[in-house]
């Protein structure tokens, strides 16, 4: 692709994000940067989650690994369903009866102070790293398709891109990021159906062909029943449920959107729409995946041995000048959607929770919020450069395991606080949940040994939340009923 039209096309992309940014943040407050003064259309919530819920990673990780893995993501997708089920009936309308703008000040009311900064810890710790680390994997293919040729390096590149979402983000916040992320997941999707359309085109595939070449595909196989398959589809549904749960229903970032909705009933229809687009997208990512490698081996184009390579490789050098920029601008829309929601969702949760704004006045709270919304994109900026020094794959994915661990102390704590009515010892929650990825680790390195050669996956969420949920059993007590008053 040429090199001074991919610039033109992201410096418009970035102008119009700019210019929305500017329209919806006329006469903003904090209120606006936090709740978008709980008047958002539930349609726009809706579609413009799919974009937050798909990182850059995903949208080039997906295709390449149906190579690997065929269609046996899906089954984590249709464990999404459950999981947005009990999202939308248990998790929003508690949220919306406490009337939260984090929702981690329910641990406070349920359980106490210690609670309540241990969850949003654990939050801004998982998100931070967890999506700087997805902006650096997907920053670095915009490096190359991009900057490289410019002789831009990727320091200035990533300042530069963390600069404009700070820009169109800094005043409207969540009001900004829902339209924003409305426009770049049209974009995402967009991308994907429009390279579905052209590679069937260069295989000469009608509509019927396409569907007929996706179907007869050996790597379209969804359901897997072996049980001592990595892919067995009841580990990778109920792995899918719980994903949801935890990195939906308790992860600020997504539950923030839903928030500014008007009412319960209007977030709950947003959840639902939401769960069917999700699903159609992810199966669209699939199909994908299937076409480029019949394109690649039609072609004799060799499969990168990193598959997450495979569609970058394609899309930039051998599918054409269409198919470039919509790739550039998926990829582009993947990245930032993502991004630029955590770091809103993020700045919300430490002014909220460990700041409390919203007991200080307006001009304080505006304040406050700038400068941590700074702070956060620097972190975003060191946490990139420091992986682009390390240059290690195996690094990121331990930090992407990381970031898993720390979820399960909030399915733990949430699940205890929905299900029983016990009080705990406020004072000891800090450290069962510091213990129980700890021992989530260790009995993960052992499973092969311990229980017969198996081996621990996504489950080890589940068990992460066991051992939080029995913790705080054996530091709680019995509820006490009030005796009958004597007559």
């Amino acid at each position: 692709m040429n090199t001074t039209l991919a610039l033109v096309i992201l410096i418009a992309y970035f102008g119009m994000l700019i210019a929305v940014s500017f329209y919806t943040a006329r006469g903003a407050d904090t209120n606006t940067f936090f709740t978008a003064n709980r008047q958002s259309p539930w349609w726009l919530v809706a579609f413009g989650m799919i974009g937050t819920s798909l990182s850059g990673v995903t949208f080039i990780s997906v295709p390449g690994a149906v190579g690997k893995i065929g269609f046996s993501y899906f089954q984590v997708v249709l464990g999404y369903i459950i999981g947005y089920i009990v999202i939308g009936s248990v998790l929003m309308p508690l949220y919306y009866r406490l009337n939260l703008i984090s929702i981690y000040g329910y641990l406070e009311k349920r359980f106490g102070f210690w609670s309540y900064k241990t969850g949003a810890g654990f939050f801004l710790l998982s998100r931070s790293v967890g999506s700087a680390v997805r902006l650096y994997v997907a920053a670095g293919v915009l490096q190359i398709a991009l900057f490289t040729p410019l002789g831009i390096p990727f320091e200035v590149s990533v300042l530069i891109t963390i600069g404009l979402i700070w820009i169109y983000t800094f005043k409207g916040g969540v009001k900004t990021i829902i339209v924003t992320d409305t426009l770049q997941t049209l974009f995402l999707i967009t991308a994907v159906i429009l390279t579905i359309i052209l590679i069937s085109k260069e295989l000469n595939l009608s509509f019927g062909g396409l569907v007929d070449t996706v179907q007869n595909s050996p790597m379209s196989q969804i359901f897997f029943w072996e049980g001592n398959d990595s892919k067995y589809f009841f580990k990778q549904f109920i792995s899918g449920a719980f994903i949801a749960i935890v990195m939906t229903g308790l992860d600020q970032d997504l539950m923030q959107k839903n928030l500014t909705c008007k009412n319960i009933g209007e977030a709950q229809k947003n959840m639902f729409w939401f769960t069917v687009t999700l699903v159609i997208v992810n199966f669209l990512f699939l199909s994908l995946g299937v076409l480029l490698y019949a394109f690649a081996q039609r072609e004799g184009i060799e499969i990168p041995a990193r598959t997450d390579d495979l569609y970058p490789t394609l899309a930039l050098n051998h599918l054409g000048l269409v198919v470039g920029i919509t790739f550039l601008l998926g990829i582009t829309a993947a990245t930032y959607a993502s991004a630029d929601s955590a770091l809103t969702a993020l700045t919300t949760s430490f002014c909220v929770d460990f700041m409390n704004v919203e007991k200080r006045p307006e001009a304080e709270r505006s304040r406050i919020k700038h400068i941590v919304h700074i702070g956060f994109s620097l972190l975003f900026y060191v946490v990139i450069i420091i992986f682009r020094q390390l240059n290690s794959k195996e690094v990121i994915t331990a930090v992407f395991d990381i970031a898993g661990y720390t979820y399960g102390p909030l399915l733990g704590l949430y699940a205890f606080g929905i299900f029983s009515k016990r009080p705990v010892m406020d004072r000891y929650v800090p450290w069962i949940c510091i213990a129980s990825p700890i021992l989530t680790y260790i009995v993960n390195e052992n499973s092969a040994a311990w229980f017969g050669g198996y081996q621990f996956g996504f489950e080890r969420l589940l068990l992460n939340g066991l051992f939080t949920f029995l913790g705080l059993w054996a530091v709680s007590k019995p509820v006490v009923k009030a005796e009958p008053v004597a007559v």
